[in-house]
């Protein structure tokens, strides 16, 4: 009688064991790969984002991750955003459907405003925006320059 009843514990923990190694696997896998597809390196690996990461390169925001700006900050926002506008990229480069100028979508460009004013609510804190909508109304070179040389530039800035 004590056999079956080791027996049973055993299968027991060894079927909460299993599902907790497989959680902590792809929780770990997940995080990798998030980091990974966030770094310039990652994102500039394909020819249409060259001349956007060479200009991110040389910029004061150079230390930052492309999704730093990029992608919401929240997880729970930022995995289907990732998900989707990282499908959407794919599509396009497969299909050989990029555009020339690259410029971020409504979403994106929500999003971007949302993560300067959060990184930078000191200086903004006193802005008043009447005249335009984003903080890259204005301040559309940053961090993407374009003050290169044409030769090193894919194509002119709009």
């Amino acid at each position: 009688m004590r056999l079956g009843n080791d027996e049973s514990g055993r299968r027991r923990s060894r079927s909460l064991f299993l599902p907790l190694i497989a959680g902590v696997v792809l929780t770990v896998g997940v995080a990798i790969a998030m980091t990974a597809t966030d770094q310039a390196m990652f994102c500039g690996s394909c020819h249409s984002m060259d001349a956007a990461e060479l200009t991110h390169s040389r910029s004061v925001h150079a230390a930052l991750a492309c999704n730093d700006c990029h992608a919401p900050h929240n997880l729970l926002a930022k995995i289907p955003f990732k998900a989707k506008e990282g499908t959407r990229d794919v599509v396009a480069t497969l299909t050989s459907s990029v555009p020339d100028l690259i410029h971020p979508g409504e979403e994106t460009r929500q999003v971007i405003q949302g993560n300067c004013r959060r990184c930078h609510s000191a200086t903004t804190a006193g802005v008043v925006m009447q005249s335009k909508q984003y903080c890259t109304d204005c301040h559309r070179h940053v961090p993407h320059s374009s003050k290169l040389p044409v030769a090193m530039r894919s194509a002119a800035d709009a």
